[in-house]
C-alpha cells in the first residue's frame, strides 16, 4: 500500500458572531491523504466499490499511520477553538464532585461505589454491616489497574456467602474481559486470571464456583474479527480455567451469538438463555439439586424475549412479551414448563413493563410516555401500592435479595440529579439516602415533553429541556440527540456533560424514535430491517418540529447520537445535509453492507437485516448506509466523527472509512473530521479524564461551527454591558 501523503486542502468560510457583527475567518486544513484501492463486492449482480476497505484492517500499519495523520489534523483544528479549554474547565469543575451508589450487603459486610469527583474509576469501599458507614474502608480501588485509569472494573460478583469474589476486567475499553477470583476476607488474589471473556456475567452456584460465557479467541484481529459462537462455561475454584465444563452451546449446526447462564437465588435452578440476535431468546432450565438432571426446554424458538426472574421452590415467575408486546409476567411449574401451561400473574397493560424482585415483592416498572411509575405486588399477584416517586422522570434499581426489608432506588430526569432514595418495602416509604452536592440549580430550567407529527402521521413524543425563559427566535444553539433501535428506550435521566451544554443557552432535544422500546416490541419492529427509513424519518421531523417552533434553526442546529445513534446521524446528514449546522456520529454503525462480518455484529441483524438476505434488503441497506450514500457536489454540515481504536463493539473502521468518504467529496466549506480516542472502546469504562476532554472538544466543535467566537454566556455579557 502507498504511503500516506498529506493533500492541502483549504476550506475558507464565515463566522458570524451570536451578537450581530461578522467576522472572516480563514482555517487551513490539510486532510490527510486517504489512499482509494480498487475494491469491488458482488451483490445480487450489482457491483460495489469499497475504497477504503484498507481501513479495516486495524493491525496495519498503513491504517496506524492514517489514525496518527488524522488525529493531529483533527486536534490541530480543535487547538484553535477559543473556548476549548474554558469548557474543560467549567467541566472538570462541575465534574468534581462526590458520587456515591446505593449500598448493598454481601456476606457479612455493606458494600458501595465512591467516586471523589475527578477519578478516572470509581472505588469499591466496605464497612461492617451495622457499623457506623463512616469507617468505611477502600476494598477495591480500579484506579491501581494501571495509572492512566484504561483499565475498568468489568463486573463484580461475590458468592453466595460473600467470602469470595469474582471480578471482570477490560482493558482499554475492549468488551473482552479477564475475570479475577479474590478472597474477599483477606483481598488476596487466590486463582489463575481467567481469560478471553466476553459478553459475560458470572452467577455464582453456592460457593463452589460460577457460571460465565465466552467465545473461542478468533482468528486475526481480536478487535475487529468475527465471533458467532457464543458458549457458557462453569468454573469450579481451585481448578484451572482449562478445565472449565462447557455447560451449553459450541454445536456448529446450531449457533447462538449471546448466551448467558444465571442461578437462581435459592441456587435450585440454572437458567439458560440462547440467541442468535440482539432480539428473541431460547430458554432452558435445570434442576440443580439433581446430580444428573438435563436441560429443560421451556421455549425452543426466539420468536420473544422470556426471562424466569423469580421463583419460589418449583413456580417460575417469567417476564415475557410472547403474544403480549408490552411485556407480562406469567408463573408456571417448573415440571412442566412450556407456554401452553403458563398462567398470568401480572397481565399486559398499555405501557411497557420492567419488572424486579425485593423483599418478597414484585415491583413492576411501567414506562408511561418514557417516564417511570411503580407498582408493588405481593406474590400472589396482589397489588399492594403505587410506590409514590419524587417527581416525573425515571425510577430504577427496584431490586434486593427476598430477606431484605429495605431496598435503594435513584431517580433522575434531565435537570434533577441522581439522587438515591432508601424504601420503605413493608411501609411503602422512601426517604432520601443520597443527593449530590454539585453547583447546579434545577429550579433554573425547564424539561417539558412535546409530541409531533413524523413523515407518515405517527406521533412521537419528545422531551426538550432548556433554560427558563429563552427567546424562541430561531437561534439558540441545540442539540437533537436519539438513537432509535435495539429496543432501548431514551428515559429522562442527568448528564454533567449536558449541563454545561446548558449553561450556555444551549437546548437538548431528545426523542422517542420508532426502534427502541418506549412503546413496546410494536414500537421496535416499526423501527427495523425494511421499515429502518421510520426512525430517520421521526428524527427528521424532529428536527423540523423544533425549527418550525422557533427554538433554534438549521444554522444553530446539532445532531448527535452514538453507535446506532451514530447510525442515525450518518444517515441524517446524507440524507438531508441542510436540515443542521453540525453532526456528530459517535462510534456509528456506517457501513450496512458489512456490519454484519465483524465481531458480534451478525447479532444485529434483526434490527437491520444484512446485504445477504434478499435482493431487496440489499438495495434497502445500500439506500441509507451512511458510507455509500456520501455524494460528491454535496455541501454537508460541519462533521465531527468519534471513536475509539478499541472499540471492538462497533469497530472504528465504520467510522474511519466514512470520514475518508467525507473528506474526499465534501464541497462545501465546512471541516469533516474524525477524533479517534486512543486506549478506549464503545464507550464503557472511559476514564473521567478522557471524557472530559471529549465532551470540551465536541461542545467547542459545536459551538464554534455554529458561529460562536466566544462562549454564548460570554456573548450575552457583552450584549447585557
Amino acid at each position: 500500500m502507498k504511503k500516506l501523503l498529506l493533500l492541502a486542502l483549504v476550506l475558507t468560510f464565515f463566522v458570524s458572531c451570536k451578537n450581530e457583527t461578522e467576522t472572516v475567518k480563514t482555517t487551513t486544513i490539510d486532510y490527510p491523504e486517504s489512499n482509494k484501492i480498487d475494491t469491488i463486492d458482488t451483490y445480487f449482480g450489482e457491483a460495489v466499490t469499497d475504497p477504503y476497505r484498507w481501513l479495516e484492517d486495524d493491525r496495519s500499519k498503513e491504517t496506524e499511520a492514517w489514525v496518527k495523520a488524522q488525529n493531529e489534523v483533527t486536534f490541530g483544528y480543535l487547538d484553535h477553538i477559543p473556548y476549548r479549554e474554558e469548557l474543560k474547565e467549567r467541566l472538570t469543575k462541575l465534574w468534581n464532585y462526590e458520587k456515591i451508589s446505593a449500598p448493598y450487603v454481601e456476606g457479612d459486610y455493606t458494600y458501595f461505589s465512591k467516586n471523589d469527583g475527578l477519578q478516572n474509576q470509581s472505588v469499591i469501599y466496605r464497612y461492617k454491616t451495622g457499623e457506623d458507614p463512616t469507617t468505611a474502608e477502600v476494598f477495591l480501588n480500579p484506579n491501581t489497574f494501571k495509572e492512566d485509569g484504561t483499565i475498568s472494573l468489568g463486573g463484580m460478583s461475590f458468592s453466595k456467602n460473600g467470602k469470595t469474589l469474582a471480578y471482570a476486567i477490560s482493558e482499554g475499553g475492549s468488551d473482552w474481559r479477564k475475570i479475577l477470583v479474590m478472597n474477599a476476607e483477606t483481598n488476596e488474589i487466590v486463582e489463575d486470571t481467567l481469560v478471553d471473556i466476553k459478553f459475560s456475567g458470572m452467577s455464582w452456584y453456592k460457593n463452589e464456583g460460577f457460571y460465565y460465557s465466552s467465545y473461542d479467541k478468533p482468528e486475526g484481529s481480536e478487535l475487529s474479527a468475527k465471533t458467532d459462537q457464543h458458549k457458557v462455561f462453569y468454573h469450579k475454584l481451585g481448578t484451572k480455567q482449562s478445565e472449565d465444563k462447557l455447560v451449553f452451546g459450541g454445536t456448529p449446526e446450531e449457533k447462538h451469538r449471546y448466551i448467558g447462564g444465571g442461578v437462581t437465588e435459592d441456587d435450585k435452578y440454572l437458567i439458560i438463555s440462547a440467541s442468535v440476535s440482539t432480539s428473541g431468546n431460547k430458554l432452558f432450565i435445570k434442576d440443580l439439586s439433581k446430580p444428573n438432571g438435563k436441560l429443560v426446554t421451556i421455549l425452543d424458538h426466539t420468536n420473544s424475549d422470556s426471562n424466569i426472574i423469580e421463583n419460589v421452590g418449583s413456580k417460575l415467575y417469567i417476564m415475557t412479551n410472547l403474544g403480549a408486546p408490552n411485556q407480562k409476567i406469567v408463573t408456571v411449574d417448573a415440571s412442566n414448563p412450556t407456554p401452553e401451561n403458563w398462567v398470568d400473574f401480572i397481565p399486559e397493560t398499555d405501557n411497557v413493563l420492567s419488572p424486579s424482585t425485593a423483599g418478597g415483592y414484585f415491583f413492576a416498572n411501567y414506562m408511561v410516555d418514557a417516564v417511570s411509575k411503580v407498582l408493588q405486588y405481593d406474590y400472589d399477584g396482589k397489588l399492594i401500592r403505587e410506590v409514590e416517586l419524587p417527581g416525573i422522570g425515571t425510577a430504577s434499581g427496584f431490586g434486593a435479595k427476598k430477606d431484605e426489608t429495605e431496598l435503594y432506588y435513584s431517580f433522575t430526569n434531565y435537570v434533577t440529579p441522581g439522587s438515591i432514595y432508601k424504601y420503605n418495602i413493608e411501609k411503602g416509604i422512601s426517604e432520601l439516602y443520597k443527593k449530590p452536592n454539585i453547583d447546579f440549580n434545577p429550579e433554573d430550567y425547564e424539561s417539558k415533553q412535546v409530541f409531533y407529527k413524523s413523515k407518515d402521521g405517527t406521533k412521537v413524543p419528545m422531551i426538550i429541556t432548556h433554560k427558563k425563559g429563552i427567546k424562541l427566535n430561531g437561534k439558540n444553539p441545540t442539540i437533537l440527540y436519539g438513537y432509535g433501535g435495539f429496543n432501548i428506550s431514551l428515559t429522562p435521566s442527568f448528564s454533567i456533560a449536558n449541563t454545561v451544554w446548558l449553561e450556555q443557552g444551549g437546548i437538548y432535544a431528545v426523542p422517542n424514535l420508532r426502534g427502541g422500546g418506549e412503546y413496546g416490541k410494536a414500537w421496535h419492529d416499526a423501527g427495523t430491517q425494511l421499515k429502518k427509513q421510520n426512525v430517520f424519518d421521526d428524527f427528521i421531523a424532529a428536527a423540523e418540529y423544533l425549527i418550525s417552533e422557533k427554538y433554534t434553526s438549521s444554522d444553530y442546529l446539532a445532531i448527535s447520537g452514538r453507535s446506532n445513534g451514530g447510525l442515525l446521524v450518518g444517515t441524517t446528514m446524507t440524507q438531508r445535509p441542510e436540515l443542521m449546522k453540525v453532526a456528530l456520529p459517535g462510534v456509528g454503525v456506517l457501513d450496512m453492507l458489512r456490519y454484519h462480518t465483524f465481531t458480534a455484529g451478525a447479532g444485529w441483524a434483526y434490527d437491520y437485516g444484512t446485504a445477504e438476505d434478499s435482493k431487496e434488503m440489499f438495495e434497502y441497506l445500500k439506500g441509507y448506509s451512511p458510507v455509500h450514500n456520501v455524494k460528491a457536489g454535496v455541501e454537508y454540515p460541519a462533521t465531527l466523527v468519534t471513536t475509539g481504536d478499541h472499540d471492538d463493539r462497533v469497530v472504528p473502521a465504520h467510522s474511519f472509512k466514512f470520514a475518508a468518504e467525507l473528506q474526499s467529496k465534501q464541497a462545501g466549506k465546512n471541516p469533516t473530521l474524525i477524533r479517534i480516542e486512543t486506549d478506549a472502546g464503545h464507550g464503557a469504562g472511559t476514564p473521567v479524564s478522557k471524557t472530559i476532554e471529549q465532551y470540551a472538544d465536541i461542545f467547542g466543535f459545536t459551538l464554534y461551527n455554529m458561529g460562536f467566537e466566544v462562549l454564548p454566556t460570554k456573548t450575552e455579557e457583552k450584549v447585557k454591558d
